[in-house]
């Protein structure tokens, strides 16, 4: 656009001194020189009206490409902040979710918090904590064995309830289970931190479980009525590992006493090993069944076959008496057909009241 104004100011400016000089050469010949002016200024006008033309074509195809160039960022530009916004839309919701699951996996662990306080408060009771393992071995026995393999808080002959009595067949017999869970004395083994309270904490933790050993053996191992072992169950896997890695003296008293010490672990292996003996058991007990009624369906087969020969013994006679009564009516036929002859006058008296001639019986 400057080029362009540049452009007329410099044709004005010819214009302008054609003019002078037109006027100053116009004072010896005036009729030349109005022509020459004219001329002039006629073509000066015509190349101010082309350029003038030429330069709106111009301004109007700039003004087009920069309306079009204009459109064109302003859609990029529009479509870039629709993109960013639904982008930012997007982000936004993923950042609400992951702030809902925040908000839910932090209530959790509050709730899981006041329910290991709650635990630890369960289990600093002894009585609480005696239920405890009871509900706990309840429901492994419940989960494994079927209702008629088990029995709890059952009394035996000595007047002692037993946590779980599995009612087994002999050998072994019934095996009772009973729930111990040595927790202060694990406790305060656990939290030792001096040489000499680790030793003591040592001794009353091997003194408490060699206790219940004893008792269980005493009270739950009758002979002739219940199995010669039994099982102690530990309801932690830590108390279990701790007695088995540095209490070999107590484990080894357990076996002398018959006593199997049993985690939930462990004890859920030995009931699905009962399980298995059991099942093995019920399906000899119905093989046994099953080969009785065998016996018994050779029997009625054996029956059947004697039926079946003596009605083919009857088929076979009725087949002969058949055969008898068909020579019978034969003989009657031919009988009635000499007679029916004789009345007609086709034969002689003499040879229709022959005797027929007997025919042989064939014996099968």
């Amino acid at each position: 656009m400057e080029t362009a104004y540049l452009i007329i100011a410099v044709l004005a400016l010819a214009l302008v001194g054609v003019t002078v000089l037109a006027l100053r050469a116009g004072q010896s010949k005036p009729d030349e020189s109005a022509e020459r002016l004219a001329a002039a200024q006629a073509e000066l006008a015509g190349r101010l009206q082309q350029l003038s033309e030429s330069h709106a074509a111009s301004q109007a195809q700039l003004n087009r490409t920069l309306e079009e160039r204009l459109d064109g960022v302003s859609k990029r530009l529009g479509d870039g902040l629709n993109h960013h916004t639904e982008k930012t839309g997007k982000t936004m919701k993923e950042l609400h979710e992951r702030l809902a699951v925040i908000d839910s996996a932090q209530k959790n662990i509050t709730e899981l918090s006041e329910q290991v306080v709650s635990l630890q408060d369960i289990l600093s009771n002894k009585q609480s904590r005696g239920a405890f393992g009871e509900i706990q071995l309840n429901d492994l026995v419940t989960a494994v064995l079927p209702p008629s393999a088990y029995s709890f808080q059952a009394t035996l002959a000595n007047n002692k309830r037993a946590d779980c009595l599995l009612v087994l067949p002999n050998p072994p017999g019934p095996i009772v289970i009973d729930s111990k869970f040595p927790l202060e004395s694990y406790e305060a083994l656990r939290t030792a931190t001096t040489d000499a309270e680790k030793t003591q904490a040592a001794r009353s933790f091997s003194a408490d479980v060699i206790k219940h050993v004893r008792d269980i053996a005493e009270k739950y191992i009758i002979p002739g009525e219940t199995a010669e072992s039994a099982l102690m169950f530990l309801p932690s896997e830590a108390v279990y590992a701790e007695l088995h890695a540095n209490f070999r003296n107590v484990v080894e008293e357990s076996y002398r006493r018959r006593v199997w010490i049993v985690s939930p672990t462990t004890l859920w292996a030995t009931l699905n090993t009962i399980r298995a003996v059991l099942k093995d058991v019920h399906m000899r007990e119905q093989a046994g069944v099953i080969q009785t009624e065998v016996l018994k369906m050779l029997e009625d087969v054996g029956r059947l076959d004697k039926r079946v020969g003596s009605l083919e013994t009857h088929f076979r006679q009725a087949g002969d008496d058949i055969k008898a009564i068909r020579t019978s009516t034969d003989k009657i036929t031919r009988k009635g057909g000499r007679i029916e002859e004789m009345q007609l006058g086709e034969v002689e008296p003499d040879e229709a009241l022959a005797p027929a001639r007997p025919q042989l019986r064939t014996v099968e």
